[in-house]
């Protein structure tokens, strides 16, 4: 016959059982705040290197560009950043001034693009916008991108978005972009005419005809699309996306 455990061997396994959990949780509790203190030793060290290239990272738009990328690797945004890389770089106002010409810009072409401007041409028209200077045809995509973040404040009258390899759209108009939206556009691009119909959206989306006319006739009641109706089918142009646009200077 099989002895039971008894009372006292019961508490002993509950001990020990205890006694491991605490042993897990303090250790867990110390890897963190090792991870804590290495995260905290990356931001002083990328400080550290930001103030001894400040020159480097001020005047050369690639080395900027890496930068970024660097503080991006360990999740530090330079704008928000407690002691605001940018601000002790001297960059803090550049980024602001960048921030409020890509208002303007976007503001002043809506009528034409439909609040919908593609990054490239937006930097375009910065370029012209800024002078003839050097220092005012410095900037880059990735500047642009770092400026636009700061126009969150304003809520979502100002978002980026993806429609394709390294290609962005900035939408400057109240309301956010559905997926659905944003999936329209980024055929349009593929397509490189900047335009779709409700065929080449069934074919390339396998979407039914009901979700493609809906689609479109969505862009085109925001005003981010045009209408044609002189080919052999309705098409749906989007003037952010007309060929030639990227090589506007005004």
């Amino acid at each position: 016959m099989r002895r039971r455990a008894g009372v006292g061997a019961i508490q002993k396994q509950r001990l020990e059982a205890e006694k491991y959990k605490d042993k897990g949780t303090e250790l867990q509790d110390s890897q963190f705040e090792q991870m804590v203190k290495q995260m905290e030793a990356l931001k002083e060290n990328l400080e550290e290197f930001a103030s001894k290239h400040r020159n480097e990272i001020k005047k050369n738009p690639q080395f900027r560009r890496q930068f970024q990328e660097m503080c991006a690797a360990i999740g530090v945004d330079p704008l928000a950043s407690a002691k605001g890389f940018w601000s002790v770089l001297g960059m803090g106002d550049f980024f602001y001034e960048l921030s409020v010409q890509v208002v303007e810009v976007c503001l002043a072409h809506n009528h034409v693009t439909g609040g919908l401007m593609d990054l490239d041409e937006l930097r375009n028209r910065l370029v012209a916008a800024r002078g003839k200077s050097q220092i005012h045809q410095e900037i880059t995509t990735e500047d642009i991108l770092m400026a636009t973040k700061k126009l969150k404040i304003f809520g979502n009258g100002f978002s980026v978005y993806s429609v394709g390899k390294n290609r962005y759209m900035v939408q400057s108009i109240p309301g956010e972009l559905s997926l659905q939206e944003t999936t329209v556009l980024s055929v349009a691009t593929n397509q490189g005419q900047g335009f779709v119909t409700v065929a080449s959206l069934m074919n390339d989306l396998g979407w039914t005809q009901a979700r493609a006319e809906q689609a479109v006739e969505k862009t085109l009641g925001e005003g981010m699309a045009w209408l044609d109706t002189q080919g052999d089918e309705k098409s749906y142009w989007f003037p952010s996306l007309f060929p030639g646009r990227l090589t506007t200077k005004a």
